[in-house]
């Protein structure tokens, strides 16, 4: 779905100081080959889901669908752009849960959504800033219908819910360590232990470090370009990942 949504979007990528370089926009790929490989990716995907969970057969499909009609339409409407990237990554989500056979938890579901709607806002704050006035119009519609401080007031809201979220699901997940041996050394108060809450601040300080990164260098505009190249933020998502494995794999029962 990507290789399509390039394929759409390749006079648009052309106008775009970085899109450009992509191999399609570029025109180093034809478009025949990307459009069969595209093609043979989505058969190969549909067949292994449906060997795997008609539910997942149903999610992909559903991601498919979403994903096509988002390169076509919806993108160009205001607001329900970042609706729908938000979508499609608890589509992810959901389609994981079915693979490994875990329940989902509820406070999991609304982070992902919100940490999406938070990237999807910050990158459109970026565009808006890096672009020109006419040439971010020519490269993606909806840019002229969102006001610069709609944008701001958006990723704030969003940041603060991705943290109240996060920090709900960690307080809500289940104890990783025994009881007993988790008293045995900390006192009476810390009797029922919930480790993952030691991650609230590293993810506090990686949100706040990307709102300066979006309002102060307009670097927003693409995420796993960020997390590569500003150390800081990359060490916090590094942090971060030892310590939920920690957490999770050399604490539990």
């Amino acid at each position: 779905m990507y290789l399509i949504n390039d394929l759409i979007d390749q006079e648009k990528d052309r106008l775009h100081f970085s899109k450009k370089n992509r191999p399609i926009a570029a025109g180093r790929l034809r478009t025949g080959n990307v459009l069969l490989v595209a093609i043979v990716l989505i058969t190969i995907s549909l067949m292994a889901a449906y060997q795997i969970s008609y539910y997942l057969l149903a999610i992909i499909a559903s991601y498919i669908i979403v994903q096509l009609f988002y390169s076509l339409w919806l993108k160009n409407i205001m607001i329900l752009d970042i609706l729908v990237i938000a979508f499609t990554f608890m589509l992810r989500i959901f389609a994981g849960s079915i693979v490994v056979l875990t329940p989902l938890s509820a406070w999991l579901i609304l982070t992902t959504m919100m940490l999406a709607l938070f990237l999807g806002v910050g990158k459109r704050r970026s565009e808006l800033t890096l672009l020109s006035g006419q040439t971010a119009v020519k490269h993606r519609r909806s840019l002229i219908f969102y006001p610069a401080v709609l944008l701001d007031a958006l990723a704030i809201m969003m940041a603060t819910s991705t943290l109240l979220t996060y920090s709900l699901f960690t307080f809500n997940a289940p104890e990783t360590v025994q009881r007993e041996f988790f008293t045995s050394f900390f006192p009476q108060t810390l009797a029922s232990p919930k480790l993952l809450m030691a991650t609230i601040p590293i993810v506090v300080y990686g949100i706040f470090r990307y709102l300066y990164l979006v309002f102060e260098k307009s670097e927003g505009e693409s995420p796993e370009r960020i997390l590569l190249s500003d150390k800081p933020l990359f060490i916090s998502v590094a942090s971060w990942l030892v310590l939920v494995i920690s957490t999770l794999y050399f604490f539990s029962l």
